[in-house]
């Protein structure tokens, strides 16, 4: 091969000179043929690695049963490595057609170097996407931030192919270089300091499964309330309620506090707690009157008759005027709407039984008595869980009159004009 380049160069020589041509005007066209030749030489390599071994490969993968290699395929990987065959031919021809011109090929040589080097970087980039997005199918590593790990390996890859890069460029061993970093470490620790604290959050977020894919949480600080659509190295997407995008950064949820609501969809109940404000001055015995009305409830009868018992039992022991209700014991309307809202909840096909039901009383504010409802509604959509806790709320509101109750409202502009009026 090269006796024949060199045959070739020499007779193409002659014959430019032999056409009248100065010595440096034949080198010069020589040198051109040369450069043809090479870019021939390039295109038949390239047109080789596409057609045919790239064709072969993607043959390969296609009938494979794997679903994995299919990525590569999506991801080109193959068809970013196929680049190196025409740069493996350069490398081959490139001393043999410069053989008289030692500078051009010193020049074409080093650039096809760094060329091959570009593109291993941009195959190593194209094949840790292909591994998130493989990793991201496998039900071990669903909803981790597999994708801040790829970010951080495909920084190291950067750096390392830069490296290489300016080693090759100035001739310098990449140790040497590397070593010329370490002055540069506070400089590179002030620059990559997201990203470092990203790296350590996403590392405790995977290990002490914090936060997944398709988590809802809530971040009051950054008015984050909504799904986790994404976990990255620096920031963790958060589509909102409101269909709004927000962007968090990935160390705050180590940092600061946060509410994941996962193991309330895990759990299938989601929790009712509101309060009623009862007036406070509507609260009082119950008379034989209301306690003939309350007798033909039916969430009450089983409680009006045992409660009865139990304080008749108790009054009868001591000698107490009982034309005074205030003497002995005696049910308030307050005490037995709380009970007959304790039943409603208890009989209601939409509130969760495995879990707490409860009806309290809170501290009285100026607002009157609150009446809590605690309990958990069995459908955690939130357009269904709205609708039960306003349906609750909607029987709660209606019934209250029935126990001679008045829910506690703030006076406004009509009730004093009606109490002018009189």
């Amino acid at each position: 091969m090269d006796d024949i380049v060199e045959s070739f160069d020499h007779w193409a020589h002659n014959w430019i000179s032999g056409m009248g041509m100065g010595e440096e005007v034949s080198q010069f066209l020589v040198l051109m043929i040369d450069l043809s030749l090479l870019t021939i030489a390039t295109f038949i390599g390239a047109w080789i690695s596409k057609r045919i071994f790239l064709r072969i490969i993607k043959a390969i993968i296609v009938r494979s049963r794997n679903k994995y290699d299919d990525v590569l395929l999506e991801m080109r990987v193959f068809d970013q490595l196929a680049y190196i065959v025409p740069a493996i031919v350069v490398k081959y021809i490139a001393p043999k057609i410069f053989n008289y011109f030692p500078t051009m090929y010193l020049v074409v040589d080093k650039v096809t170097s760094l060329f091959i080097i570009v593109v291993f970087m941009m195959a190593i980039h194209r094949l840790l996407k292909s591994v998130g997005v493989i990793a991201g199918q496998i039900p071990t590593f669903e909803g981790k931030p597999v994708k801040s790990f790829v970010q951080v390996f495909s920084i190291i890859n950067v750096i390392f192919g830069t490296v290489f890069i300016i080693s090759f460029v100035v001739g310098k061993n990449p140790i040497a270089i590397l070593s010329a970093f370490g002055a540069l470490t506070a400089v590179l620790m002030l620059v990559f300091k997201d990203t470092i604290l990203g790296l350590v959050a996403s590392i405790q977020l995977s290990a002490n499964d914090m936060v997944r894919v398709g988590d809802w949480v809530s971040m009051d600080k950054y008015g984050a309330d909504g799904d986790v659509l994404e976990i990255n190295l620096t920031t963790i997407k958060v589509r909102n309620w409101d269909k709004t995008i927000t962007t968090v950064p990935t160390y705050a949820v180590i940092a600061d506090s946060f509410k994941n609501w996962r193991g309330m969809q895990a759990m299938g109940a989601r929790r009712i707690k509101r309060s009623v404000m009862i007036d406070v001055n509507t609260v009082k015995f119950v008379d034989e009157e209301l306690l003939k009305q309350l007798k033909d409830v039916f969430l009450l009868q089983g409680f009006i008759d045992k409660r009865k018992s139990e304080i008749e039992a108790h009054n009868a022991k001591y000698d107490f005027n009982r034309s005074v209700l205030i003497n002995g014991r005696n049910m308030t309307n307050l005490g037995v709407f709380r009970q007959y809202v304790l039943s409603y909840l208890q009989n209601h096909p939409k509130v969760h039984q495995g879990e707490t039901v409860m009806v309290r009383q809170l501290q009285p504010t100026e607002h009157g008595i609150p009446l809590e409802i605690y309990c958990f509604s069995n459908d955690i959509a939130w357009v269904n869980y709205e609708n039960i806790q306003s349906d609750i709320f909607d029987h709660i509101f209606a019934a209250i009159k029935h126990f001679d109750l008045r829910v506690f409202q703030v006076p406004s502009g009509l009730d004093f004009r009606t109490v002018l009026k009189k």
